[in-house]
């Protein structure tokens, strides 16, 4: 590797000192809560028969609606566990019962006995086909007229009126006179500012004791674990962080909030040692069994639920025979590396992959045997980028049996894909979706039922990544439960670039050899030389040394904020490579955009122009409108991203940018992620000193706490 740009043959390793600690500022993957909580919509774009992305997303959003009220509707009441319980568990469980009453209960904690599973799901739930959405009209405008007097006169910024009205829906004004701490329920409010807002409306009347206030702090602190990638908080946990927000009375707070069925407790056995628990008197020969108590939100724990429904449901089931063994064989015999992965689909309906970015070319080996097995096989990516780099492993099969290649969301909604049969399963016998740990639980709980019976489902994905920008840890969670066939990809990543990437996965920051300068470290000392040289790189040195245009190099760095973060690098960037005056909205045509077309997925793009549409922008060659007053919320200038927006993507050249600040956001899957998402070259503008081989090699990815192992126990038996 080697220091300076890469007209220099000087070499280091990555984690080597130099540079003092810059100001960055925000210096974590922070500001990913701003992508989460931006949504857009967009116009038709060229062709008007086809979806657009976020409608696309709109439309699986509708289709989660509709899943969730029917298990709503299909919920019983609690079912006798067999187990006698004492102490906080009996608490917990008598106050299950008088909520499920009707009653308003009077225990301190809540749970919900976990309901029975059964051996084989029944496959009738099923998501139905999506009609084509209309663009949703924003709320009344003396909706947002009422809220916005009722805000003003409280003391609250009146830019939030059309976000509470869309939040709260019919009668929003009413609502927040009544209850003032409705206003947490809008995206960036935090509690000290709702309780300033319920002050100036309620007077004396208002006090940190108000169930009104325990009730909405706990919502709140459910939505926030939820960004952070938590499906549920164990109840300890959620008690002690309504105490640090002031709540006198957290159990009372928690129980008034299960009363109003705003979340839902649960009971969940343990199996190891360690974490808080309460016990059941009733386990094997009088020992206590330990259980945990959990609470999430309801969208969150349904997901959960039908997920592990789901995929019960295919590997209890018999896979479609289509083909002999000796066909399937043969195909395994012609599909080289790719052998192990067919012969487990051949008997499996679930089938878990593992491995890093030349592992990809073994699914796209199994889905060019699929049509001559007789199997109706799909691909399905992340986003467009993705769906782009993997039609570039089929280009060799031949229509009209050749496998397709979706987004997720085109999937599920019905503007990509096979469509639906008469039963609203998608009309297929092999899915296989690449890039699965950057699925959310709610998104791989549709994906799960909308599986025909018979079908095979191969989840693909690289462990060592990131996880999911939405709650939930699928793909670790179904790789830790062991429930199915797991095949570990031996096809290593080349060049130095995959050597220094697969070390990074063990924890080990290695120096590798780059006699093409296929790996440079740049050493900064403070924030203004971190910004000078990243321009550098993308505008001159690498076009000139490595051959990589700035159109083809992508920037990464930790957070969005702070001297570093991406908005002051775009800012730069911008200046260098496509002055304007950002005549709209501060695009310009030829801008490099990151478009967030739903919660947690952005997609590269480029601006091409604007109109009285709205802005117009190619996102991987499917044409977007982003109305004009969706700009601010959907897009950002996109030359640097985060490591999470960048997830799925890969470009010929990245340049890694680490400020001196960004040491306490960084973690082994960060720069796993961030580092092997170049194809040819990487630049590390260096300014960390040891805090980066230190994070490799000692800092793994944050616990998510999730429920999805402990449904699945009962229901599929483990695969040593």
């Amino acid at each position: 590797m080697s220091t300076e740009p890469p007209e220099t043959t000087e070499n280091t390793q990555p984690g080597t000192p130099g540079a003092e600690n810059g100001e960055t500022g925000e210096g974590g993957e922070t500001g990913e809560a701003t992508t989460q909580t931006s949504k857009a919509q967009d116009g038709a774009g060229e062709d008007s028969a086809k979806l657009s992305e976020a409608e696309a997303e709109l439309a699986a959003q509708r289709v989660e609606r509709e899943r969730i009220e029917r298990r709503k509707a299909e919920r019983e009441g609690p079912v006798e566990s067999g187990a006698k319980l004492s102490g906080k568990a009996a608490d917990l469980l008598a106050a299950v019962r008088a909520v499920e009453s009707g009653a308003k209960p009077t225990a301190t904690v809540f749970s919900e006995p976990e309901p029975p599973r059964r051996p084989a799901p029944e496959p009738t739930r099923r998501p139905q086909p999506a009609p084509t959405p209309v663009a949703p009209s924003g709320p009344a405008p003396e909706a947002v007229e009422s809220v916005r007097a009722l805000l003003a006169e409280g003391g609250a910024p009146e830019v939030l009126a059309p976000q509470v009205t869309a939040a709260l829906g019919e009668g929003a004004a009413d609502q927040l006179r009544a209850d003032p701490w409705q206003l947490l329920r809008v995206g960036g409010v935090r509690p000290e500012q709702a309780d300033g807002f319920a002050r100036a409306l309620l007077g004396a009347e208002c006090g940190p004791d108000d169930e009104r206030r325990g009730r909405a702090v706990t919502g709140w602190l459910l939505e926030q674990a939820a960004l952070a990638g938590h499906t549920a908080l164990e109840l300890p946990t959620l008690t002690a962080a309504l105490g640090r927000q002031g709540v006198p009375d957290a159990d009372a707070a928690v129980q008034s909030t299960l009363a109003e069925g705003e979340a839902l407790a649960f009971q969940d056995a343990l199996e190891e040692t360690g974490a808080p628990a309460v016990r059941d008197e009733e386990a094997a020969e009088g020992e206590e069994r330990p259980v945990r108590v959990l609470v999430g939100l309801e969208r969150y724990a349904l997901a959960e639920e039908s997920l592990a429904d789901g995929l019960a449901r295919l590997i209890n089931s018999v896979p479609k025979q289509d083909g002999s063994a000796a066909e399937w064989e043969r195909a395994a015999g012609e599909a080289g590396s790719g052998a192990d992965l067919v012969r487990a689909v051949a008997a499996n309906g679930l089938v878990l992959h593992t491995g890093g970015e030349a592992s990809r070319a073994e699914p796209a080996a199994l889905l060019r045997a699929a049509p001559a097995l007789g199997l109706r096989a799909w691909a399905a990516t992340h986003s467009p980028l993705g769906r782009e780099r993997f039609s570039a492993l089929l280009s060799g099969s031949e229509p009209p049996s050749a496998p397709g290649v979706a987004t997720v969301a085109g999937l599920l909604s019905g503007a990509e894909g096979p469509g639906r049969d008469a039963d609203g399963a998608l009309d297929l016998d092999l899915l296989v979706v690449l890039d699965t740990p950057l699925l959310d639980v709610e998104t791989a709980a549709l994906i799960a039922e909308s599986l025909p019976d018979g079908a095979r489902l191969v989840l693909v994905g690289d462990p060592g990544v990131l996880w999911s920008a939405g709650p939930g840890r699928v793909f670790a969670d179904l790789l830790a439960a062991r429930i199915c066939p797991q095949i570990a990809s031996r096809r290593p990543d080349p060049g130095p670039l995959g050597e220094l990437v697969s070390g990074i996965g063990i924890g080990e920051l290695n120096q590798v050899e780059a006699p093409g300068k296929e790996v440079v470290i740049v050493p900064v000392r403070d924030a203004g030389e971190a910004v000078h040289r990243t321009v550098q790189l993308v505008a001159d040195s690498v076009p000139r040394a490595i051959g990589v245009p700035p159109e083809d190099t992508q920037v990464i760095t930790p957070g969005h904020g702070g001297a570093v973060g991406t908005r002051a690098l775009n800012t730069a960037l911008k200046e260098r490579l496509n002055p304007g005056p950002g005549r709209f909205g501060g695009f310009d045509p030829g801008d490099r955009v990151a478009y967030s077309p739903a919660p947690g997925r952005t997609v590269p793009g480029l601006v091409v122009k604007a109109d009285a549409e709205g802005l117009h922008v190619d996102c991987a060659g499917d044409p977007v409108v982003v109305p004009k007053e969706r700009v601010e919320q959907s897009l950002r200038h996109g030359w640097a991203i985060t490591a999470h927006q960048a997830a799925d993507g890969r470009w010929p050249a990245v340049v890694v940018v680490l400020p001196g600040d960004a040491a306490q956001a960084l973690n082994r899957p960060w720069v796993y992620t961030a580092f092997g998402r170049a194809a040819r070259h990487l630049s590390v503008v260096h300014g960390v000193e040891q805090a980066l081989p230190r994070a490799v090699a000692e800092v793994p990815a944050k616990p998510r706490t999730t429920r999805l192992p402990v449904l699945l126990r009962p229901q599929v038996p483990s695969v040593e």
